[in-house]
């Protein structure tokens, strides 16, 4: 009987002994839970849109985090992006990313959102203070490149910065464009007494809208000149209308942001310069953001990831083609 429970005793002991080597070899983060931070775009169709989650993408798989990819499927889906943001917040994720679809309707719901979880901003703000961090273009000051763009293309073509001009805004409340519109009009109005901006209209977020809008004015004003389509849909549409009446030695065109379509375009000479931000950039430092801040570590309040004008001289230049051509995939 005793020489039995000697025998059990060294079994069971070298069972536990065992089982302490196992814990001891097994890696420490198995021990632990993902850490899950989703990032949620404004339209996840949109090709601005898919850069941003590529960053995003590349960080979740550079830093060892999980990031779910959300949005709508349109920038007008306001309601669609609340009922994402109130879903992502009950995962109880470690923080969530999120642009919002516009600065009103957004602010409670992020109030709400940051009361469990912590919240980054990026590329668009909210009507809330509840941001640990914002990460986005300066965009009033991408507002004023445009109208620098636009007055220089002017002058190249009729050899004064002076004429009728127009602005079409994708659609009224979004925070960034808004921003941009209003450092347009800015710098319009103190730095070139000889434009006059003779229309400012807002679409509905599709790009025939931006087309017709377009088509519509030129038919009305044929003295225009220069126009600022302050979004990449609205470049679409806008760049679409020039060349389809073959006016791009009568009308230039400033968009902002760029696709295949757009550089098309600038090519073409449909479109004379894009405002390009880095997309990119804000989905991957939005990540590298969100996670330092469930760490509890200290970061910047707001960060200006840059703007940049691109026109059919510059866009070779290796610093222009990283950024109209980032790796999406």
């Amino acid at each position: 009987m005793t020489i039995t429970k000697s025998l059990l005793s060294r079994r069971t002991f070298a069972g536990l002994a065992g089982a302490a080597m196992i814990a001891v070899a097994m890696p420490a983060q198995s021990f632990a839970a993902e850490v899950t931070i989703p990032i949620i775009v404004k339209d996840t169709t949109s090709f601005y849109w898919q850069i941003v989650l590529a960053g995003a993408r590349k960080a979740g798989k550079d830093l060892g985090v999980k990031v779910p990819e959300l949005g709508a499927q349109a920038e007008t889906d306001v309601n669609g992006q609340i009922s994402i943001l109130e879903n992502a917040v009950a995962g109880k994720p470690a923080a969530i990313v999120i642009s919002p679809t516009e600065f009103k309707a957004l602010g409670k719901p992020v109030d709400e959102a940051a009361k469990s979880v912590p919240i980054i901003g990026i590329d668009s703000g909210a009507d809330s203070k509840a941001f640990k961090s914002f990460l986005t273009t300066d965009n009033v000051q991408g507002g004023r490149i445009a109208a620098d763009g636009l007055a220089a293309a002017i002058k190249a073509m009729t050899g004064k910065d002076e004429g009728d001009v127009v602005i079409i805004t994708n659609t009224p409340g979004a925070g960034s464009l808004e921003q941009r519109r209003t450092g347009f009009l800015d710098q319009v109005k103190t730095k070139y007494p000889g434009l006059k901006v003779v229309a400012d209209k807002y679409a509905d977020g599709q790009a025939t809208t931006g087309l017709n809008i377009m088509t519509d004015l030129i038919t009305a004003n044929p003295k225009i000149v220069g126009v600022f389509a302050s979004n990449l849909i609205m470049a679409q549409g806008v760049g679409q209308a020039i060349a389809e009446n073959k006016l791009s030695d009568k009308v230039k065109v400033i968009g902002f942001d760029s696709d295949d379509k757009t550089l098309g375009f600038l090519k073409s000479g449909a479109i004379a310069g894009l405002v390009v931000q880095d997309p990119y950039r804000m989905g991957y430092d939005g990540i590298k953001t969100a996670l330092a801040v469930s760490k509890g570590e200290k970061v910047e309040a707001n960060v200006d990831t840059g703007a940049n004008l691109v026109t059919k001289a510059n866009m070779s230049e290796p610093k222009i083609e990283a950024l109209i051509n980032p790796k999406v995939k």
